[in-house]
């Protein structure tokens, strides 16, 4: 680490926001191919023509949200004391070698571990990969805090959103047809190789002295996670986003678990089609990041938030009502534009109300609360597909209702309550240079 790393203005003179976005954008690659390959494994494989197939989907889902439940509120503590480049560095070498360890069991010969036992190892991997990132996120939302001058940053998170939409539209469509022909385990010899690579690039950064804390004694860790939680329950703006993430997470939730099945069922194509549809979904997030760097600051972040969830909401119902893929694709397109825009927005927020030494904290009380409410709407819209639900087809006012459908219709109408929800609650917590536009 050196002293003289301080942010730079302008992205392109900044090596370390550099380096950053390349690590970043290597990972988001290899994730993405490595959810949507797992999701249809689970779903259309291991549990293939059983009527708890969308159970067994949630538990990966679920895998993945509860250490951001559990672990992520305490993981904060030590970012904020810890060496946050090192942090990342050992994060990244435990995750390749978690998906290391899964690749072993699925090159195994067929029939060695039962069904029951691939979903658990599968499980227990998902999950600790997962305790991982918690250490990892907030260390690397810290680090890009201090790397990026405050005048960048919604550029930056800008760049950071299209960058995702632009892996999302790579990864899912190579994800399916692969998995139907090469097997599972091309897709986590790509997530673990990416692991590394982001090693490689994180290793590269040269942190500002400020952003390396000096740490203290562990007996002082419920004390400092109590001062995070107290200065987040105090900050109005906070506590407006993470209020309308609540209630738009207990809609979405259901649709990341379920979206699968609303492939087959609904628009009535193969699972192979499931990673176009994820694919449509990035290219307008894509176009959503790239309008959000132009003018969410114009906008002001506070309306660009709650507007885009609005307008995300709508679009979700109607896509509860496609029946056609082609339909689905374009609607899912033009989902993505403003979903990517709250995306884009939500970091600069967090930056703007809060101070360097407490953004690891900030991040790990956000996070925790908003993966509770979407384990909630994971579990319960699992549970209803797989049994109330399970067989709904009714017509009513001459409109039909299926279950996945549904499902979906109230999920979108939760996201615009969220919207909803944030444009009052919001008001008045723009900064004096956003008064007037936002």
């Amino acid at each position: 680490m050196v002293a003289d790393a301080a942010p730079v203005a302008g992205l392109r003179r900044n090596r370390n926001f550099r380096l950053l976005w390349l690590g970043q954008a290597i990972s988001f690659v290899g994730d993405y191919v490595f959810d949507t390959t797992i999701v249809l494994w689970v779903g259309t494989v291991l549990a293939a023509g059983q009527s708890w197939a969308p159970l067994a989907v949630s538990g990966v889902l679920i895998s993945v949200l509860a250490p951001a439940l559990f672990i992520g509120p305490f993981a904060g503590v030590f970012v904020d004391r810890w060496d946050r480049r090192r942090t990342m560095l050992l994060a990244d070498v435990v995750r390749a070698v978690l998906v290391g360890l899964l690749l072993v069991l699925v090159l195994l010969p067929a029939g060695s571990v039962p069904m029951a036992g691939q979903l658990v190892v599968t499980y227990a991997v998902v999950t600790l990969a997962s305790v991982a990132a918690q250490f990892f996120n907030p260390a690397r939302f810290a680090l890009l805090g201090a790397v990026v001058a405050p005048a960048d940053q919604p550029r930056a998170a800008s760049l950071g959103q299209a960058t995702a939409s632009f892996a999302g539209i790579v990864g899912p469509p190579l994800a399916a047809p692969l998995l139907f022909t090469l097997g599972v385990e091309w897709a986590l010899v790509v997530n673990a190789v990416s692991f590394l690579a982001s090693y490689v690039a994180v290793r590269a950064v040269r942190v500002p002295v400020a952003a390396s804390p000096a740490g203290g004694p562990a007996s002082g860790v419920i004390t400092e996670f109590r001062e995070g939680l107290r200065f987040f329950a105090g900050n109005r703006a906070l506590v407006a986003v993470v209020g309308a993430a609540v209630i738009v997470m207990a809609g979405a939730g259901a649709v990341n678990a379920l979206d699968v099945f609303f492939v087959v069922e609904n628009l009535g194509v193969a699972p192979k089609f499931y990673g176009l549809l994820g694919a449509a979904f990035d290219i307008g997030a894509v176009a959503g990041a790239l309008l959000a760097a132009a003018y969410a600051a114009r906008i002001g972040v506070n309306r660009s938030f709650w507007l885009g969830l609005i307008l995300a909401g709508l679009a979700f119902v109607v896509y509860s009502r496609s029946t056609d893929l082609v339909v689905a694709l374009v609607v899912l397109l033009l989902t993505g534009v403003p979903i990517a825009v709250v995306n884009s927005v939500v970091g600069p927020i967090a930056l703007r109300e809060t101070p360097q030494h407490l953004l690891g904290r900030v991040m790990s009380v956000f996070n925790p609360v908003v993966q509770l409410a979407s384990i909630g709407s994971i579990a319960v819209a699992s549970a209803l597909a797989s049994t109330v639900l399970h067989d709904l087809d009714t017509t009513v006012l001459g409109i039909r209702f299926r279950t996945f459908d549904t499902i979906f219709l109230v999920s979108g109408l939760f996201i615009v309550a969220g919207g909803v929800w944030a444009r009052r609650a919001l008001r008045g917590t723009d900064r004096p240079s956003e008064v007037g536009v936002a």
